[in-house]
């Protein structure tokens, strides 16, 4: 409204000086006197309807109606303001009413459109508004000089008679229209200077009002609770997030200070709280986390910040600032667990176990066991039910594991797959020790009732104590792992604690592993040839191919020591090739020096016997050595063969290829007799523990006897190994078995000695 005045004033003071300073210069022939009453009765009936018009239009919308009414207004008021004016002048007036109501309209139609150009088209890019205002003032000004001289073209004086002049005022046509200007130019300055302080203070108010809504949407809107504190303690402001986290009423806040609020907080961070407070109240800044019980009994976790309030450099009060933090605080407690406990059985896992053993170690925990159970079988269930019933067994083996455990400072983890630790404290005895590792062997023995069957695992259990197995994690669990594998060695399903004999052997093993893998490519492995020989009449009609490892240190090394150590490294695959290679390259080399065309025997480990493309493996190696394959006998074991489907496609391969196949050991394994009449077998070898005491135990000749039998029936080659005898010999001839392999004959030789004893000197054509 102080605005509308302030222009109001300007525009109607603006119209009324142009209309006087343009009479003023209108010259009449006579003096003329003007009635003071109306002069200033046209001064407020312009500005009147200036305040009336601008009023109208001055929306923040201007609508056609609104612009019509503003129009007339202003319209109105300037040729009321004219004519009223005109008829202050103390002489008789006439006016023409054509031009007479064209001064009106010239009016209307100029105010029409400066309002137009000023308020309906407000909006829009600052220089073109500039321009518009500018536009609009022209007009406006047109408008009046257009309807004031317009009206006083339709004017016609004529002079009254001495007695018609009432009294009035002569206008000094000299001065008075600087007067008037000069009024109007000061009345429009001061209500320039007026519009501009009050444009200022405005603005100033304008600023401080939206700041104020800023800060109150953000205080009454935020998510978290904020509480205003005086320095006396008292609530004196709050938003509706507060009451919400806290479950308090709005009416409880407005007459409580900040120590009716502290027996909501958990009783163990109250005292902590209530001090992080007061130091708020004292200028510093406060982040902490707290928690309180809420209205209806839930405990809601807050992550609180204390901003202390300053005025004029002065501490007046602090917010509280509180976030509930009760879903972040699950979450993280959540990923915690998660992070030190497994997934599947919910046993603490390899890092807490670690973060636990070390725990002890730095705290010198003498006596303290730590135990390494492997589960033995694991691998049949997992492979032959699938994924979720190996699951399924490892959660139910946990469940009896956890327990056969009671006491405490004892910790059962879950390392991985099926390898468990056992943590025990040293006020647990060796012997207390052992009977935990007895009572787990004894519950995981129990049949396990997977998928309507009944599967039997045992437990496999190595122990190492501290310090005298080590003194660091890595080292105890190492010699644990040690005594775990020596349990293992030995038939499984037993417990074994760490002895310095096992660290020993373990070294040999270790060193025995990294000479192993350097001998190859250093050549220090070398054949020998055990004859096979048919006893009727002294004939070798084959050998059989033993690796030695001529070890630079260690000497000549049986199979016996380093074979486990290459299958469980891998390295039997590169240790095969080679004995493969070297016997049949060695076989070829008599054949063409004109030797007798015998069969070279090969043992295959299971490893090479599951190898991918096994056939075209051997097949690759008869073709580059130059063999025939009729002249190649593998020889496998019953292992192999426990699983019939894949063991006969890879059996047929070979045998369609001309190789004979050679079953070893036979009597010693589990396979059923069927597999015999299913595969491919040309000849079965009666294993040497039959045969060693076949003089003397009536069982074993029987055992013998039958093997023989059945061998012959099947139409099978057989031959009996572990020969030392006569008497042994004789027994086998007596049972229809001539072809036998042994130390009676020859134990195992040199390429060059075979040879030397057994072959016929062969002449070529040059006499050698």
């Amino acid at each position: 409204m102080l605005w509308i005045l302030f222009g109001a004033a300007g525009m109607g003071l603006g119209v009324w000086s142009m209309h006087f300073v343009g009479m003023l210069a209108f010259s009449l022939s006579m003096s003329v006197t003007y009635d003071l009453v109306k002069v200033l009765l046209s001064v407020v009936v312009v500005i009147a309807a200036s305040f009336a018009a601008l009023f109208v239009v001055g929306r923040r919308r201007l609508t056609v109606p609104h612009l019509l009414g503003g129009g007339v207004l202003l319209a109105t008021g300037i040729s009321a303001m004219h004519y009223i004016g005109m008829a202050s002048m103390q002489i008789d007036i006439t006016y023409q009413p054509v031009v007479f109501v064209l001064s009106i309209l010239i009016a209307l139609v100029a105010s029409l459109v400066a309002f137009w150009l000023s308020f309906y088209f407000r909006d829009g890019n600052e220089r073109i508004i500039v321009w518009k205002k500018l536009g609009s003032s022209l007009i406006m000004g047109a408008a009046v000089a257009g309807m004031h001289y317009t009206g006083m073209y339709a004017a016609r004086f004529q002079m009254r008679e001495p007695s018609a002049v009432s009294h009035g005022i002569v206008l000094n046509h000299t001065f008075l229209p600087y007067f008037i200007a000069g009024g109007t130019l000061l009345t429009l300055g001061l209500s320039i200077l007026g519009i501009f302080i009050s444009n200022r203070f405005s603005r100033k108010e304008s600023k401080i009002l939206q700041n104020e809504k800023w800060y109150r949407s953000l205080f009454d809107n935020n998510q978290d609770g904020i509480i205003s504190i005086d320095m006396n303690t008292r609530i004196i402001g709050f938003n509706s997030s507060a009451t919400r986290i806290t479950g308090l009423s709005h009416e409880w806040f407005l007459h409580e200070t900040i120590a009716s609020l502290l027996p909501h907080i958990v009783e163990e961070e109250r005292e902590r709280t209530r001090e992080l407070f007061l130091k708020s109240l004292e200028g510093v800044t406060q982040n902490y986390n707290t928690a309180i019980i809420h209205q209806d009994g839930r405990r809601v976790e807050l992550s609180v910040v204390n901003v202390p309030v300053e005025l004029d450099g002065q501490v007046v009060g602090t917010y509280i600032i509180a976030k509930d933090v009760t879903e972040e605080a699950a979450a993280k407690e959540r990923i915690q667990h998660l992070a030190f406990h497994d997934e599947l059985t919910g046993m603490p896992n390899r890092r807490m176990f670690y973060q636990a053993l070390n725990g002890r170690i730095d705290n010198r925990a003498e006596g303290l066991s730590v135990a390494v159970i492997d589960i033995d079988r694991f691998k049949l269930i997992n492979d032959s039910l699938g994924h979720t019933y190996g699951d399924m067994f490892l959660q139910e083996v946990s469940r009896r594991m956890e327990r056969c455990i009671h006491g405490d400072e004892i910790m059962l983890a879950r390392m991985g797959g099926d390898e468990f630790t056992l943590l025990v404290d040293g006020r647990y005895g060796k012997d207390e020790v052992a009977r935990f590792a007895e009572r787990i062997i004894e519950d995981v023995a129990v049949p396990y009732r997977l998928k309507e069957n009944d599967f039997y695992v045992t437990a496999s259990i190595g122990i190492a104590m501290y310090p005298q197995d080590g003194e660091d994690a890595v080292q105890l669990l190492k010699n644990a792992d040690t005594a775990m594998y020596e349990v293992k060695k030995n038939g499984k399903n037993g417990y074994q604690f760490y002895t310095g004999e096992l660290n020993e052997q373990l070294q040999e093993k270790i060193e025995l592993e990294a000479d192993l893998r350097q001998a190859i490519v250093r050549n220090q492995f070398v054949l020998d040839y055990q004859p096979q020989i048919r006893a009727d009449d002294g004939q070798m009609i084959g050998v059989e191919a033993l690796v030695r490892w001529h070890h630079p240190s260690k000497g000549i090394l049986s199979p016996g020591l380093f074979i486990p150590i290459a299958e469980e490294t891998g390295i039997i695959y590169e240790l095969g090739t080679w004995v493969l290679r070297e016997a049949c390259r060695q076989m070829k080399k008599w054949h063409d020096a004109g030797g007798p065309l015998i069969t070279v025997s090969v043992n295959l480990s299971s490893q090479q016997f599951h190898q991918p493309n096994l056939s075209s493996y051997v097949k690759g190696i008869l073709e580059e050595t130059g063999l025939a394959p009729h002249y190649l006998e593998l020889e496998i074991t019953e292992s192999m063969m426990m699983d019939p489907v894949v063991s006969t496609g890879i059996l047929n391969e070979l045998t369609d290829y001309g190789i004979r196949i050679s079953l070893d050991d036979f009597g010693t394994g589990y396979s059923s007799l069927s597999y015999l009449k299913l595969l491919p077998i040309h000849k079965l070898k009666i294993d040497r523990s039959f045969i060693r005491d076949i003089t003397e135990n009536r069982n074993d000749q029987a055992i013998v006897s039958t093997i023989i039998s059945m061998a012959q029936h099947l139409n099978m080659d057989v031959i009996a190994e572990g020969i030392e005898t006569k008497d042994q010999l004789d027994i086998l001839m007596d049972n229809d078995c001539s072809k036998i392999q042994g130390y009676y004959y020859s134990r195992p030789l040199p390429a060059a000695e075979v040879e030397e004893a057994f072959f016929v000197p062969m002449r070529n054509d040059s006499g050698k």
